[in-house]
């Protein structure tokens, strides 16, 4: 069976991570988040922290129009002149990385865009995750120790950066448009783990995975520790 791959959007606090990390244990592939950051920084021979710095968000350079351009195409790029590196420069390294783990490998890929970068391919599933406020309020509270006040905060700030990012990225699409996905799930209606085995069942039916592919795993206990003692973690 070919390989295939999984993309996720999520709001911030639904679980969407979770569901991603799960999803590719349960099905012994890589799951994909900061380490393409990692990646595009290897092959770009530029600092991480330049792609720290746009992940999912654009820089504040005065509005779109001040976006830095020109970037040499060469890999070995002088450091010195990283501060000159645009947003849309990095972003391609991204989608380089994006597009070369799908072409090799089965994989899990959290947010970047994937499921734009990856579009019109045949063994590409794109799922978004969300729930109600007060869910991913509740859950952020738990999962990084900090106040109500400060989770709303959290929630807005981080999803209004992913919102604005995926819209500039796809030529003005919009982030929660379910029309972009194969399917929207509600984390808090359907719950965390039933999220992992839905999308599993939609992978079956797509005929990406057999059943001999799933090893079922006891996700549940991992959830209460992780909200017992999950201070100081993100809230994703």
């Amino acid at each position: 069976m070919n390989h295939f791959i999984v993309t996720f959007a999520r709001g911030f606090g639904s679980g969407g991570k979770e569901i991603a990390s799960c999803l590719a244990k349960e099905l012994g592939i890589h799951c994909y988040e900061n380490r393409i950051l990692t990646l595009a920084s290897q092959m770009s021979g530029l600092n991480e922290n330049l792609f720290k710095e746009v992940n999912e968000k654009i820089r504040n350079y005065g509005g779109l129009s001040g976006f830095l351009q020109g970037l040499p195409r060469a890999r070995n790029y002088i450091a010195r002149n990283e501060k000159f590196v645009s947003d849309d420069k990095l972003f391609e390294y991204q989608c380089t990385i994006i597009k070369e783990l799908a072409d090799t490998e089965s994989c899990v890929i959290v947010g970047k865009c994937a499921d734009y970068v990856l579009r019109g391919r045949p063994n590409v599933v794109s799922v978004y995750i969300e729930a109600p406020r007060a869910f991913c309020v509740r859950r952020t509270m738990e999962r990084m120790g900090v106040t109500e006040e400060t989770a709303h905060a959290t929630i807005t700030r981080t999803d209004k950066y992913r919102a604005q990012y995926y819209q500039y990225y796809t030529h003005g699409n919009y982030w929660t448009n379910p029309v972009n996905y194969d399917m929207t799930l509600n984390s808090e209606k359907a719950g965390v783990y039933n999220c992992v085995k839905i999308i599993e069942q939609y992978l079956l039916i797509k005929g990406l995975i057999t059943p001999e592919m799933i090893t079922p795993a006891d996700h549940a206990g991992l959830e209460l520790n992780q909200q017992l003692t999950g201070k100081g973690q993100d809230g994703e």
